[in-house]
Formats: C-alpha cells, structure tokens, sequence
C-alpha cells in the first residue's frame, strides 16, 4: 500500500501555521501578503513559527510581487534573507528565479541553491511563468532541488493536471512535483489519480472578519475593492479533512 499523501501548507501567518499544524499537515510554507501571491514573512514571524511549530518548516523567499525576474539588489536580498532562515532553524527555503526571456535564471539560482544548504529547496510557481514547461523542467532537475511546486501553467492544479502528470513522470524519483493552486478536499483525490503526485500544496483558508466595529468607507489601506476588514486563515478543521481524504485513497 502506498503511504498517504503528504500535505504542504501555505501558511499566511503563524496563527495559520499553528492550525495548518492542528490539521495534521506535514509541512508549512510560511509567507505573508499572499494577496500579491506570498513575499518573504518577517523574521520574528519566522523565529516564532520556528519556536511554536514542530512540523517542517519552510519559508518562502520572495522580495516583492510582481514578476520573477529580480534585480541585484533584490537578489542580494534574498541571500540575505536565505541565510537569516537557516540560523532560524528553518527546515527549507522556497525560491525561484526567471530570465527576461522566461527561461530559469540558473546562475543565481545556483547560487542561492548553495546559500540554502544543507536545508531543503523547493523551486516555486516562478516555474509556472517559465517559457518552456520541459525546458525549465531540465533546468529545476540541474539546479538539484528537492521539489518543484506547480499549477501545471495554468490557474489552477485542476486545470494544469495534465501537464503536471506529464512532470512527474519525467521527473521520476529525482524531484517532487508538487501540485499546489486551488486544490482542495473535494479534488486532491482526483489529482493525486491523475497526476500521479504524492505531496500537495494548499492554503486552506477561512476568512474571519474583522473585530473593529469603526470603519471608514472613505479609505482603502489596501487594494481597493479587496475586502479591508476580513483577514484569511487556515482552517485546521479543513487540513484534517484533505489529510482525511488522502489518508483514504
């Protein structure tokens, strides 16, 4: 018999990372602002997930929004913030890098590779804005990362499984493919016959309103339009039922 699934989960905060934990999740992927698709959490959230966690830990290293292509000062940055997250006690790092011409910018994601050891690197959903899926794929196996975190090039895993089937199986037992975007109890079964992937990536959120009673209609902190008084976070109860889920197939 197969061992269960493992699931991984993006973590918004450490309150998020506590109930990814009360879940039953394997893994935590600690971020922030994951409405600009996650950037680099703050070192005291780091140290704190660290402390108060006993699951794996990794962390997301991502200086800005936007596009994948960083320049040296951002570079420099996520060294930076690569080495702050192994004296942390961080178990891994999650990072990835383009080229203009949308090929892996394997030179400085060498670098970083090498920065990262000995904890764990997973290549992350930069590869889904990659040119050439199968190229960048021979460029995330070269580098020797641990994992490569996908929606298949499309919105979500639903919509990309074909292509991330296609991925594992080239990628046999040299690099995880790990489907993430979108997945949820009501598929991951679905993907997991499909796609062939033991590892899963979700954010299982809830939103939680807000305990502020005052609100100025006048004034948008944030992205206006996006709710300005609800916050996202993971739902143990929703881990424990992915976990449920795949503990069954």
């Amino acid at each position: 018999m197969n061992a269960p699934a493992l699931i991984e989960v993006c973590a918004n905060s450490l309150e998020s990372a506590l109930a990814a934990q009360a879940g039953g999740a394997a893994r935590v992927e600690l971020c922030a602002a994951l409405a600009e698709g996650g950037l680099t959490p703050s070192p005291a959230a780091i140290e704190l997930a660290r402390e108060k966690t006993r699951i794996k830990l990794h962390i997301l290293i991502r200086p800005r929004g936007g596009d994948f292509c960083y320049d040296d000062t951002e570079f420099a940055v996520m060294k930076r913030d690569i080495a702050f997250c192994q004296r942390a006690g961080a178990d891994g790092v999650v990072i990835g890098m383009l080229n203009p011409d949308g090929s892996v910018d394997l030179a400085r994601m060498r670098e970083l590779v090498s920065t990262a050891r000995p904890m764990a690197v997973t290549f992350h959903r930069a590869f889904d804005m990659a040119a050439d899926a199968f190229r960048a794929l021979d460029d995330v196996l070269a580098l020797g990362v641990e994992r490569l975190l996908t929606s298949g090039q499309r919105g979500s895993a639903m919509d990309g499984k074909e292509l991330i089937a296609e991925l594992v199986r080239r990628a046999g037992n040299r690099l995880i493919v790990m489907p993430g975007a979108g997945v949820n109890e009501g598929n991951i079964r679905e993907l997991m016959a499909v796609t062939g992937a033991r590892e899963f990536h979700l954010s299982g959120q809830k939103k939680v309103t807000s305990r502020m009673k005052y609100r100025n209609p006048h004034v948008f902190m944030g992205v206006p339009g996006l709710p300005e008084y609800e916050i996202g976070v993971t739902d143990a109860e929703t881990i424990r039922r992915v976990v449920e889920a795949v503990s069954q197939s």
